[in-house]
């Protein structure tokens, strides 16, 4: 019984045991040299991002990669329970705007199995995005699901709704690929708003198909200024052993705003998007020693 705790405590951190496991999505907005050189926006973006277990960041903009070492680097000296690494993916973008996505994760709780960057070759049927998906397989031997699929996308504003149906066939390419059914599509999907009219969701396989399961309702309110209320950043799920693996009622914005006492000028320095989250539930052999 001691040894199987000091197990845990090693995998979970010594200083803080959570009862589930956090994956979020947040598009930082235009993260690059400059944010990564402001010690309050730093401060802040460390404690948001290690509440998570995975963070998928978007809206890299450092060519030199310089900008997420040093996030890593802050949020190893300020997390000391767990070790961050990160996955990054190409940069994106059809034009001089190039950007990237990121997981940033515990690697003492969930190591990286597979990744995949979509629309690299010129036949693909994928080349029409405008910044390519980019997914990432992961196993964790602490939660109640240990394989599953993260597909991140930053959805291009002027082609929203056609974008959000391709990514449809990108999921079924990746339950092919991969042998899973269990995969989460999550990020700035741009899915509210102006960018998507109404008219346009029912020819949306991502939106209309049974399969998927949109955690993120078209009333929540993912943006930072008071001036706008939109559900653009989104999590989806497919499969039903992760819908099950999911705490109820999770997944929802994280109010940065309010949970660091920041005035809306202070919030839109670290970006115009809140984070996505969702839980995960623990292993049921992690549970029972908690």
């Amino acid at each position: 019984m001691a040894q199987t705790f000091a197990f845990l405590l090693i995998l979970l951190g010594a200083q803080f045991m959570a009862s589930s496991f956090k994956i979020c999505a947040f598009n930082i907005r235009n993260f690059g040299k400059a944010k990564a050189a402001n010690r309050k926006v730093m401060g802040a973006l460390v404690q948001i991002l290690s509440r998570c277990d995975i963070s998928a960041v978007q809206e890299v903009r450092d060519f030199k990669g310089s900008a997420i070492r040093v996030l890593l680097r802050q949020l190893n000296r300020y997390d000391h329970s767990h070790r961050y690494s990160y996955l990054e993916s190409k940069r994106l973008g059809h034009g001089s705007y190039k950007e990237q996505n990121v997981f940033v994760y515990r690697m003492d709780l969930v190591t990286v199995t597979d990744w995949c960057q979509f629309g690299e070759e010129d036949s693909s049927p994928f080349k029409a995005f405008v910044r390519s998906p980019f997914a990432a397989r992961f196993h964790s031997p602490v939660t109640a699901i240990s394989d599953f699929v993260l597909l991140l996308h930053h959805a291009s504003p002027r082609e929203t709704a056609h974008e959000l149906d391709l990514l449809f066939g990108v999921c079924m390419e990746l339950v092919q690929r991969w042998k899973t059914q269990n995969l989460m599509v999550l990020g700035d999907l741009n899915a509210s708003g102006a960018y998507i009219p109404a008219s346009a969701w029912a020819g949306i396989r991502l939106r209309v198909h049974l399969d998927f399961h949109w955690l993120i309702g078209d009333k929540e309110d993912t943006t930072v200024s008071h001036w706008t209320c939109c559900a653009y950043d989104r999590i989806i799920v497919h499969g039903e052993e992760l819908l099950r693996a999911v705490v109820a009622r999770s997944a929802k914005p994280f109010n940065f705003t309010h949970a660091l006492g920041l005035s809306e000028e202070e919030a839109l320095e670290i970006s115009d998007h809140y984070p996505v989250e969702v839980n995960l539930r623990l292993a049921p052999r992690v549970q029972r020693e908690l």
